[in-house]
């Protein structure tokens, strides 16, 4: 991103908003990529643009590769928040996460996550299930929360479909789709709708229930795990903490580096693109008509078998970009997760009410 459009970006963003924080997410690719003295520039504009008396913070998603000792002072200086990404232990992290070399990556992040826990910099964990690793959760839960210490853990089901590169979420033939629970709507076959790499929706069904287990009896309120702590909110009648499981979308948008705006950095294709900050402020195309529209459609686009179904408040559809499968009658806009998602609200259910209540009695 060149100075110009790094400059305008972080004027807009702090004018577009009305809160008394001002949250800037830096993702990527990945985001270190872009250098310390990119950073250095950020926080410096940051100061020139915010007024006075509101506060400013940043989180950043990174693989922790990059991170040394200059990267955790600038970090800890700055009060960013660091989402680590990392997917388990050893053998399940390195099973995808490998450098372009080839190389396992796994010693380096635990080096990254050893710096920042020195120089005192807060992170989070954020995790990819993906068709390896879902198949051993304990393992997963146990490592992030006992040895890497994490007591906030993301879990990001891994579900890409094959035609990613050509096709945008949505745009493909409803008629292409496969109908739900057969062969084509899991992983591992040639005909298969997903990556080979991406989870199988019972086996994430499995993954959240054994983890939900672990976490219920030992860490609750203790260590926060994202799709567990909102569907206690919502348990509660709360709206939904997280864009997927909410009602609907459209607060997650994404900017490019040269100033283009799109729906959702799920959703970076020519048919989601918003506009370009040089030509309308981020405000006028967050407010769109285009863009309501697209957040509107989450609930509006749903099936009748989700509208049926007694985890739809919960799920509300999921997200929208892992719609890739058709109910048995046929009616497209189905989540490929769904069965999963479902088997893991049917085992939680009377513990998340249980939880609910005890918070309840608290307040």
């Amino acid at each position: 991103m060149d100075d110009e459009t790094l400059e305008m970006f972080i004027r807009q963003y702090i004018e577009g908003q009305d809160g008394t924080r001002i949250v800037f997410s830096w993702q990527g690719g990945e985001p270190t990529l872009a250098g310390l003295a990119f950073f250095e520039k950020v926080v410096q504009l940051q100061a020139k643009y915010a007024p006075r008396g509101r506060e400013v913070e940043n989180d950043l998603q990174t693989n922790g590769i990059l991170l040394d000792d200059n990267w955790c002072d600038f970090l800890k200086r700055h009060r960013f928040l660091i989402g680590l990404s990392i997917d388990g232990p050893r053998e399940l992290h390195d099973r995808c996460r490998v450098d372009r070399g080839g190389k396992p990556t796994f010693d380096r992040v635990m080096q990254a996550a050893q710096r920042l826990r020195t120089h005192g910099v807060p992170f989070n964990t954020l995790s990819t299930i993906h068709r390896w690793n879902v198949q051993q959760p304990l393992e997963v839960y146990r490592f992030l929360t006992r040895e890497l210490g994490s007591t906030y853990v993301q879990f990001n089901p891994c579900v890409e479909p094959v035609d990613f590169r050509t096709h945008a979420p949505g745009q493909c033939d409803a008629s292409s789709l496969p109908i739900i629970g057969t062969a084509k709507a899991k992983p591992g076959r040639p005909d298969s709708v997903v990556t080979e790499w991406s989870v199988n929706p019972n086996d994430w069904g499995r993954f959240l229930c054994a983890c939900f287990d672990e976490w219920y009896a030992r860490d609750v309120g203790r260590v926060l795990v994202n799709l567990f702590e909102t569907a206690v909110a919502q348990t509660l009648g709360l709206p939904s903490q997280i864009c997927v499981t909410g009602e609907f979308c459209g607060k997650g948008a994404a900017m490019e580096h040269d100033g283009t705006v799109y729906s959702c950095d799920h959703f970076v294709y020519p048919e989601y693109r918003l506009g370009n900050i040089r030509d309308r402020s981020i405000a006028e195309l967050i407010l769109s008509t285009r863009q309501k529209e697209f957040g509107f459609e989450k609930r509006d686009q749903l099936p009748d078998y989700c509208r049926c179904c007694p985890c739809g408040t919960f799920c509300w559809g999921e997200c929208p970009k892992n719609r890739l499968v058709r109910t048995r009658q046929g009616e497209v806009g189905l989540n490929y997760l769904c069965h999963g998602i479902q088997a893991f609200h049917a085992h939680a259910r009377s513990r998340l009410r249980k939880i609910a209540e005890n918070l309840m009695q608290e307040t």
